[in-house]
């Protein structure tokens, strides 16, 4: 498989080309000959013309790249190593939403022949790939794993937004259902990946290196959030206590925020998911999941406690909320918890505009319900939310111009700490 890839005498699939399939598929087409296919016809239209949908990469990334861009299923036939890299989001329920990764598996199915090797990608509960999606494999394709096909699981690691850990330069976890197929996929992603590769003994504990990794990071983001509660009601900013605390060579830097997105947000619900399967119900990371999932409602209500300390009248006031995606210099607002805050200030009737630099007014219109506007009139609370470059060097001056007098700066990050000097002023 490796040697005939290499050799273009084989290609290589992508299913799913939005912020890990794409980049993916566009490093694997400097080196082999792929098949980029997406669903979505518009998006597919642009990649053509050399444009990321997603605005992550630029023009230049495409270029020297052996690539077919496609919409239509049947140009996958012409691949033998198939990628599926499509979401995998929760439900309103905060319960595993399955449906795009098993549609998918469908796809690849039903091009699926002899000699074949799957390889997910999407964040998964352990088991899903074997449980879930090969039975889809076999019985549409009517091969046999092992005989016929092989299969293997590599979890993404992209960091939307991160120009310096990317596909190549991070370590990549793979795995096979067997030792020819640990071994194959290994090679292949070897061709790609500088970092190396770490071989999983098993597919199982492939997906749950995976769904440990952001569990873990939404876990210690909960103590530092529920710190910054705490030091609150105690007068202490959190970023001060956070910086002495860093001087001790183990202390892990972890920092209080709105965690939202695909990952970090998303993640842990489907291990406690899977967890109850085998009568657990975790402790730790369902607390941790809803200290977090409840910090966008606690930004509001400071805000609207500090309005009100202010002497002014809530129902008339005018906040103005800076970002709304889910992490700095990203145009994607999935699962943000700035909307948290955002709805919560509306139901106190305070009217709120909302700017962004990066994000789609047309997106958070669809997905949220509101829409951007411009910054107009004089604000009696300012929500920086989002720490993008173009806030970072913004000063106590600027806010001033934009404000009425005795505002607030709600400043979720703590950039400003040291700089706001004649406002009121708060942070996580």
């Amino acid at each position: 498989m490796y040697n005939e890839l290499l050799n273009k005498k084989l290609k290589l699939s992508v299913i799913g080309l939005g912020y890990v399939g794409l980049p993916i598929a566009l490093e694997f087409a400097k080196k082999i000959s792929v098949i980029g296919f997406d669903i979505k016809a518009d998006r597919v239209e642009k990649m053509k013309n050399k444009i990321d949908p997603s605005e992550e990469l630029c023009s230049s990334d495409f270029d020297n790249c052996d690539i077919l861009f496609t919409a239509n299923q049947e140009d996958l036939r012409a691949a033998s190593f198939h990628i599926v890299a499509v979401p995998t989001p929760i439900d309103s329920h905060n319960l595993p939403d399955l449906k795009p990764l098993l549609s998918a598996t469908k796809i690849v199915a039903q091009v699926l022949k002899k000699g074949d090797y799957v390889v997910f990608e999407s964040t998964v509960y352990p088991g899903c790939t074997e449980d879930d999606c090969l039975p889809i494999l076999e019985s549409i394709s009517g091969l046999k794993l092992g005989v016929d096909f092989k299969i293997g699981y590599s979890p993404e690691r992209i960091n939307p937004g991160d120009k310096e850990h990317t596909i190549s330069t991070i370590t990549k976890i793979v795995s096979g259902n067997d030792s020819e197929a640990l071994d194959s996929v290994a090679k292949v992603y070897e061709l790609i990946v500088k970092a190396g590769v770490h071989r999983a003994s098993t597919i199982k504990v492939a997906e749950s290196a995976k769904i440990i990794e952001n569990t873990q990071r939404d876990v210690n983001i909960a103590l530092m959030n529920e710190l910054s509660i705490i030091f609150n009601r105690m007068g202490i900013n959190t970023y001060e206590v956070l910086e002495a605390a860093g001087t001790k060579w183990n202390f892990l830097k972890f920092y209080p925020g709105l965690v939202g997105g695909h990952c970090i947000g998303v993640d842990p619900y489907y291990l406690t998911f899977k967890a109850r399967e085998f009568r657990y119900h975790s402790q730790v990371i369902n607390s941790g999941r809803f200290v977090n999932d409840s910090m966008g409602f606690y930004v509001a209500k400071q805000t609207v406690k500090k309005i009100i300390a202010a002497g002014k009248n809530v129902l008339n006031s005018r906040v103005l909320v800076m970002g709304v995606t889910f992490k700095e210099n990203v145009s994607d607002i999935r699962n943000s918890r700035v909307a948290d805050v955002i709805s919560e200030l509306k139901t106190y009737g305070v009217q709120v505009d909302v700017v962004d630099p990066h994000a789609s007014s047309t997106d958070l219109k669809h997905e949220y319900g509101f829409e951007l506007t411009d910054i107009k009139g004089s604000y009696d609370a300012v929500i920086v939310a989002v720490n993008h470059v173009e806030y970072v060097s913004l000063t106590e001056d600027y806010f001033e111009s934009i404000t009425n007098k005795n505002a607030i700066i709600f400043d979720v990050k703590g950039i400003y700490k040291s700089r706001i000097k004649n406002m009121t002023y708060m942070s996580l």
